[in-house]
């Protein structure tokens, strides 16, 4: 993920602080990004640079000065542009299918205990991505950035859009603790050697 393009999106959706995004970073698993923090301040910095976003400084009592950025015109059309580009293919990059690749150097007790290991781990994943897609009480799971939260949506097709991008995260987790489930199920009884 380009964290340029990222933040480019966010601020499309409403003015932030270098300290407001980083919350966002942490909070979204649509926006999941490895780096540090410092990128996010020396992107902005360079995107301010770029004239792509606007700073406004706004002073606060008894704490530094709180930088707040807006998206400008030629930043949105930098982000139009980046939309137009040729999607992706997904990555699979998956530590636990590697591991599982020499599990059959492990005894069937052990290769059962990483499994069931893996299936608590995904179905923890699997609540919590079906709590922020459909918080109780109609509340925002990360209330702070509300980001993807479809009712924070500013046309339908957003809407839509978030709706969907939120429940791929479900169906994703869903799928993961399945097919677990089934391998599982396919190991029991078969043969060591």
């Amino acid at each position: 993920m380009s964290i340029e393009y990222a933040i480019l999106g966010l601020l499309s959706w409403r003015p932030l602080s270098g300290y407001d995004l980083k919350k966002i970073f942490e909070d979204s698993p649509l926006l999941y990004w490895s780096g540090n923090n410092n990128e996010i301040y020396r992107t902005l910095v360079k995107l301010h640079r770029e004239s792509l976003v606007t700073r406004e400084v706004q002073p606060q009592e008894s704490l530094p000065a709180r930088k707040v950025y807006s998206i400008t015109p030629a930043g949105r059309e930098a982000l139009r542009q980046w939309a137009l580009w040729t999607p992706e293919p997904p990555q699979l990059r998956h530590a636990f299918l590697i591991q599982l690749a020499w599990g059959d150097a492990l005894s069937p007790q052990e290769l059962e205990a990483q499994l069931v290991q893996y299936e608590e781990e995904i179905h923890t994943q699997l609540q919590m991505a079906r709590a922020q897609a459909s918080p109780p009480g109609g509340v925002s799971y990360h209330s702070r950035s509300a980001f993807l939260d479809p009712d924070e949506a500013r046309t339908p097709r957003e809407k839509l859009l978030w709706t969907h991008l939120r429940d791929y995260w479900v169906s994703f987790y869903q799928a993961e603790l399945d097919w677990a489930r089934a391998l599982r199920a396919k190991l029991d009884g078969v043969p060591e050697k």
